[in-house]
């Protein structure tokens, strides 16, 4: 938990988690994950700030888990190749997802940073990035995301629309690396369409 602490003080620095918003966890074990508490500042991020949950997304520890908790659990259940998901605010991620163009899903192609992705090993190739309708109703939510996850193309992030991006990964290390990946393709994207208009 150490790890995802560093991470969170990290992406705290570049601006990704303002006013109390993102929420990260790891997996403790075969049935429990730990989520970052509801309104904690994650710029500050200590191993206090965590609770624990089993992956149906009920608390084991006393407290709040992050409102979006459920989003954590639905990676987790039945994957044990997910170790950690980081959610954050970026402004790439939060303003890529409220363009037009991503309401097809967000399409990278020919970047080197594709590679960054776990089982991607040429830049020749496209990665759909899934953008969902935001909802205040997490189940919702959940609901609209499960489709996605359940397909059998590889996935390791998608965007819910002005609201920020969902990156997961085999440990914390693996995650960050997805996270940072998808928010440079992001800038870029925006850049394109910016010089296209």
């Amino acid at each position: 938990m150490k790890e995802l602490c560093a991470a969170a003080r990290d992406f705290g620095a570049r601006g990704w988690t303002p006013a109390t918003s993102g929420n990260y966890s790891v997996r403790l074990d075969a049935e429990h994950f730990a989520v970052t508490r509801s309104g904690k500042d994650k710029r500050y991020l200590q191993i206090d700030d965590l609770m624990v949950l089993d992956l149906s997304g009920t608390p084991v520890d006393d407290g709040r888990p992050s409102a979006e908790a459920a989003l954590h659990a639905q990676l987790y259940q039945g994957r044990d190749d997910v170790g950690a998901v980081l959610h954050v605010h970026s402004p790439s991620a939060t303003v890529a997802s409220r363009l037009k163009t991503a309401r097809d899903g967000i399409h990278l192609n020919g970047f080197e940073l594709l590679k960054a992705f776990e089982g991607i090993t040429t830049h020749d190739c496209e990665v759909v990035v899934p953008v969902f309708p935001n909802h205040q109703d997490i189940p919702r939510l959940v609901e609209r995301v499960a489709p996605c996850l359940a397909s059998e193309i590889p996935l390791y992030v998608y965007l819910i629309e002005g609201h920020g991006v969902y990156a997961w990964g085999s440990d914390v290390k693996t995650a960050a690396r997805h996270l940072e990946a998808i928010d440079f393709l992001l800038t870029c994207y925006l850049e394109e369409q910016r010089v296209r208009t």
